[in-house]
């Protein structure tokens, strides 16, 4: 072995979920408020991990270029830079498309002369031989033709002017001496890039190594085919914590024999436990005892997780946080990993009776299986909140609900059947039935759960793979193709998650 004097400083390879915030700080500080959010690159991540590329010097990210997959037409016509990459989500990602897509190249300033940004380029062409793609496009910044649009001059005649040399763009430049060929201009690219006029120029490099009806490489890992199960849990009297835990186990023991991956229970399905309490509760006082159990409960679904090795979606359980008392969703990964989701809209009856506050974060969950999100109950009758899991990468949405009466029932199936059809995604759906005539407001309870699909024809007849009998104690199943979703998005009878007028509307997310 060589007797290494000094070890590498700098070097580049492809990102990681743990460089999330290491890339985010990276791109606020290059680019500000148009920097990347921490959603949008965990997302790039998981749709695409090759495209993502840093650079690390003495240990901290210096550099950092996003890229996704396209398909030739779409990317070599004119566009916005807001729709080509879904708001920054790459949520047109296609992993059979025919060029790789720039969405960003960044560099801390502090590090401009290590020639970090062309050791990026020079990775994203390696990376495009590879994957044996005709090239590589995107819309480059020209920052300085603001100056001279004030004098009337037309971008046209700006670029001509740089690649004859009678202007000097840095930006322009670099590109240019990287062989990039500049195929047109593209207009209100990216709004509020005052120093280009929100102009951009069209760029392209092409693969001189591409041949014609060659076998494309791999380009990501396939889920393919998971195994959903969802739990229609009557709600009775118990006589201690054991005992409820007993009820759930004997559930997600039968999942797991049936090989599922995933199994789902119920919104409030742990407020069982009050039964067992020996006094009559006000509403307020019921929800307050619940959260004494909260501790308890994730250990043992942690524990049940790993063993029974399923994937656990537990329903709902109020908990304490701080001073507001929220209705949290628990997702236990037969990893271990223990995640949560509050539903964020409290309904009024909740507001009223239990003062119940609602959360304020939504984000994506990666497993085993691929990306899920959960939305509990009310939230899934609010559609900006499934098109927020769905732009992060989210495949198989969790709708835990509990409704009293078939009125509040009908509202959750047909929203959450809404959001599989509006997003292409699966959407399963678990109710709560039986009653506890001594815990206040559970009297009754309305449900039949459901396993959405798209209504295409790769899918279920009616978009609807499993149904459970209303009312009834039951549990369903069904097995749920990944590769089915992503082929309908791409070419679909209808493609509603590409088709989006990102020029007309969007979503924007506040915090």
């Amino acid at each position: 072995m060589s007797n290494i004097i000094r070890r590498q400083k700098l070097f580049i390879r492809t990102a990681t979920q743990e460089d999330v915030p290491g890339m985010t700080a990276l791109n606020r500080k290059v680019y500000g408020e148009f920097s990347f959010t921490e959603k949008m690159i965990a997302s790039h991540i998981k749709k695409f991990p090759e495209g993502q590329i840093i650079a690390i010097y003495e240990g901290r990210i210096v550099g950092h270029a996003a890229t996704f997959i396209i398909d030739e037409k779409t990317a070599l016509r004119p566009h916005t830079w807001k729709q080509i990459t879904g708001k920054g989500f790459a949520t047109h990602h296609d992993p059979e498309g025919d060029f790789l897509y720039g969405m960003e190249v960044c560099v801390d300033p502090d590090m401009r002369r290590l020639r970090i940004g062309q050791r990026l380029y020079n990775m994203r062409k390696k990376l495009c031989v590879q994957l044996g793609l005709k090239g590589i496009v995107f819309g480059g910044r020209m920052p300085g033709y603001a100056r001279y649009a004030r004098k009337g001059m037309t971008p046209e005649d700006y670029l001509a002017q740089v690649q004859d040399k009678k202007i000097r763009d840095m930006v322009i430049g670099f590109q240019l001496r990287n062989e990039f060929e500049p195929v047109g201009i593209l207009r209100n690219y990216l709004v509020g890039d005052k120093e280009s006029a929100d102009y951009a120029v069209h760029m392209v490099w092409r693969n001189a190594l591409y041949v014609e009806n060659t076998p494309k490489q791999q380009r990501r890992h396939r889920p393919g085919v998971v195994r959903v199960a969802s739990v229609q849990f009557e709600v009775r009297k118990v006589k201690s914590f054991e005992d409820f835990m007993n009820q759930i186990e004997y559930f997600v023991d039968i999942a797991s024999d049936y090989r599922a991956d995933f199994v789902v229970f119920p919104e409030l399905y742990t407020q069982a436990l009050l039964s067992a309490e020996d006094n009559r509760l006000t509403p307020q006082e019921s929800t307050l005892r619940l959260t004494s159990y909260t501790d308890d409960y994730v250990k043992a679904m942690n524990q049940m997780a790993i063993s029974y090795n399923i994937n656990i979606i537990g329903g709902t359980h109020p908990t304490l946080e701080g001073e507001d008392l929220k209705n949290i969703s628990y997702i236990f990964l037969r990893g271990g990993e223990v995640h949560k989701q509050a539903k964020l809209h409290a309904t009024p009856n909740e507001e009223y009776w239990w003062n119940m506050k609602g959360g304020d974060e939504l984000n994506m969950i990666q497993t085993d299986c691929g990306p899920i999100g959960v939305l509990i109950c009310y939230d899934s009758e609010f559609p900006e909140l499934a098109r927020h899991l769905a732009d992060q990468g989210a495949m198989i949405l969790f709708v835990p609900f509990c409704t009293d009466e078939r009125q509040g029932y009908l509202r959750v199936r047909y929203c959450s059947q809404a959001r599989a059809v509006e997003n292409q995604l699966y959407v399963v759906t678990s109710g709560v039935v039986g009653n506890l005539p001594d815990v206040e407001n559970m009297d009754i309870h309305y449900a039949s759960s459901h396993i959405f699909t798209p209504c295409d024809f790769p899918f279920a007849r009616d978009g609807i793979a499993a149904e459970a009998e209303s009312n009834a104690e039951t549990i369903i199943f069904a097995d749920l193709n990944m590769d089915d979703l992503l082929i309908a998005r791409k070419s679909g009878t209808v493609r509603n998650f590409k088709d989006r007028r990102f020029d007309l509307y969007e979503v924007n997310w506040l915090k």
